[in-house]
C-alpha cells in the first residue's frame, strides 16, 4: 500500500478541509470478517424488520441536515443553497425505495398445480461492494445501499476520496437507526487497495458509478470472478426543442439542466438541438438566462454557481471550449462580467456554430459548458442525439406527448424525458446504454440486480 493518509482539498479556497487515513489490510479483513458474521443474522430478519431500521437512517440525516449540507459544500463546491436539497433527496429517495420493496421482494408465485407446491424467492446476495462518486455522493448511494440494505444483503461502502465524510455519515446514520454491526461499513480506500478488493475479497456484488475508464477499470479487476456489477458511468446527455414546445419553461428548464452543480451531472443536459425555426429567440433567451449565475464562494448564501470540484475539472472543460472556438464555434457569454475566473472557478459558457466534429459536442464535458444547434426536423434531431457513445438520458420539448413518446423510442438512451432534465425518479429504472454503463439501479427492477431467484418444488405426498 501507499501513502497511510490523504487530504480533501476543498474546492472553495484550495485548502485542506479534512484529512483521513487510509484502511490497511488488517482494518480491510476485519470489515469483510465482521460483514461475513453480519449476513446470517440479517438475511434473516423479517423484511418488515429491515424496512423499519432502513427507515429510520433518514431520522438521522433530518436530525442533520444543516451540517450535511455545509459539508457537501465544502467538500465538493456545491452552493450551499442547494446542498441541503441533496439531503433532503436522500430522505425522499430512501423512503420511494422502502416503499417499492415489499411488492418486490414477495414470493413470486406460479399457477397452482395439483400435489404441488412451487413458488420464487429472492434470496439476498451476501455482501456488496458500493463505490460512490463526489457529484452526489448521498444521492447515489442511494440507488444501491438501500435496497441491498432492505434486500437482505450487507454492505460495505467506498466514497470517492473527495467526498470521504459522505460514507462516515451514512454509517453513523446506520448506527443511529440501530442497524446490527458489520451490516453497514465504510472503508476509505486508494486505488491499490480497491483493485486488490475486487480481486480477491469475498464479494457478492458491486456497484460502480463514476468515469467511464473507471468501470473499465472495475471490469478488469473483476474478471474471471462472476460477480455481477452495475457500472453507472459517462453521458453526454441532448436535449431536443420543438417548436411547439412551451418557449420560456423550455429556456429556463434548460439553463437549469445544463448548469445545476456547475454542469456536474452524469445526466445534466450538454448538447441542445433546437427547431431552427425559433433558433436565434431561443439561444439569445437562453444566453440572458446563464448570464444571471452568480459564481463566487458556494458558503455565500446568494451565490447560484460554485466552483467545479478542482481546478484541473475546469482545465479540461477550458481547453474543449478553446479547441471548439478554434475550430468555429462562437460564445455567447463574455466571461469577464463574472466574479471569478481562475482555478477551479469557472464560468459558465453558451456556444453556438457548434458540430459533432468538437470535442466539445462530442466527448462529456462535465463542466459549465452546452453547445446548441439548429436543427430542420425530428428526424435530424433524433440522428444527432444518438449520434454518441453515451446513452443515459434525452430530453424534448414540446407539447405533443405523442411526438415525445415516438421521438423517444427512436432514441438510444436509458431514460427519455419530456419538458423536464437532470432528475432521477426511483420508481422509474435508472439504466444507460454504450459508454454510460450497465446494470439497473431505483425501481423494482433495481432490486432484480441485488437478489437472486431460488426456486422451490415441493411435491406433496400423503402417509400411507
Amino acid at each position: 500500500m501507499g501513502k497511510k493518509t490523504f487530504d480533501v482539498i476543498s474546492p472553495v479556497n484550495d485548502h485542506v478541509y479534512v484529512q483521513r487515513e487510509y484502511a490497511n489490510a488488517q482494518q480491510i479483513q476485519s470489515a469483510f470478517d465482521n460483514a461475513r458474521r453480519a449476513f446470517e443474522q440479517w438475511k434473516i430478519r423479517p423484511l418488515e424488520e429491515r424496512i423499519a431500521l432502513c427507515l429510520r437512517i433518514t431520522d438521522y440525516f433530518a436530525a442533520n441536515k444543516d451540517a450535511i449540507a455545509q459539508e457537501i459544500t465544502w467538500q465538493m463546491g456545491r452552493p450551499i443553497k442547494y446542498s441541503g436539497g441533496e439531503v433532503n433527496g436522500f430522505i425522499e429517495r430512501t423512503r420511494a425505495m422502502l416503499h417499492i420493496a415489499p411488492q418486490k421482494l414477495r414470493l413470486i408465485e406460479v399457477p397452482p398445480q395439483t400435489g404441488f407446491k412451487r413458488y420464487i424467492r429472492r434470496e439476498p446476495l451476501g455482501a456488496v461492494f458500493s463505490m460512490t462518486p463526489w457529484n452526489y455522493p448521498f444521492l447515489t448511494a442511494v440507488n444501491g445501499v438501500i435496497p441491498a440494505l432492505v434486500a437482505g444483503n450487507i454492505v460495505i461502502m467506498k466514497a470517492s476520496a473527495q467526498t470521504p465524510l459522505t460514507a462516515e455519515r451514512i454509517a453513523n446514520a446506520g448506527v443511529a437507526a440501530g442497524l446490527p454491526d458489520g451490516v453497514l461499513q465504510f472503508l476509505h480506500l486508494d486505488h491499490q487497495s480497491t483493485a486488490e478488493i475486487l480481486r480477491k475479497a469475498p464479494l457478492n456484488y458491486v456497484g460502480f458509478t463514476g468515469s467511464v475508464a473507471g468501470g473499465r477499470a472495475v471490469e478488469h479487476a473483476l474478471a474471471g470472478r462472476f460477480i455481477e456489477s452495475g457500472l453507472e458511468l459517462g453521458g453526454k446527455d441532448p436535449a431536443y426543442v420543438r417548436a411547439d414546445a412551451n418557449f420560456e419553461h423550455a429556456v429556463t428548464n434548460l439553463v437549469d439542466g445544463a448548469f445545476f452543480n456547475s454542469g456536474q451531472s452524469c445526466c445534466g443536459i450538454e448538447r441542445i438541438y433546437v427547431d431552427q425555426s425559433i433558433f436565434t429567440k431561443f439561444v439569445e433567451a437562453y444566453a440572458a438566462e446563464v448570464k444571471k449565475y452568480v459564481l463566487d464562494d458556494p458558503t455565500n448564501g446568494d451565490t447560484t454557481l460554485g466552483p467545479m470540484v478542482r481546478a484541473e475539472a475546469a482545465d479540461f472543460v477550458r481547453a474543449q471550449i478553446r479547441e471548439g472556438l478554434k475550430q468555429g464555434a462562437r460564445s455567447l457569454i463574455d466571461t469577464r462580467q463574472f466574479l471569478r475566473d481562475q482555478g477551479a472557478y469557472l464560468p459558465p459558457q453558451v456556444l453556438i456554430d457548434v458540430n459533432h466534429s468538437m470535442r466539445v459536442m462530442r466527448d462529456e464535458s462535465f463542466g459549465p459548458v452546452v453547445g446548441i444547434m439548429p436543427v430542420k426536423n425530428d428526424a435530424q434531431a433524433i440522428a444527432l442525439m444518438n449520434d454518441s457513445a453515451y446513452g443515459l438520458t434525452a430530453a424534448v420539448w414540446t407539447q405533443d406527448v405523442e411526438a415525445a413518446a415516438r421521438i423517444g423510442e427512436n432514441l438510444h438512451t436509458g431514460t427519455v424525458f419530456m419538458n423536464r432534465c437532470d432528475y432521477l425518479d426511483p420508481y422509474l429504472a435508472w439504466t444507460g446504454v454504450g459508454d454510460s454503463g450497465r446494470g439497473c439501479t431505483l425501481s423494482e427492477i433495481g432490486y432484480e440486480r441485488l437478489t437472486r431467484p431460488k426456486s422451490f418444488h415441493l411435491r406433496l405426498t400423503t402417509a400411507g
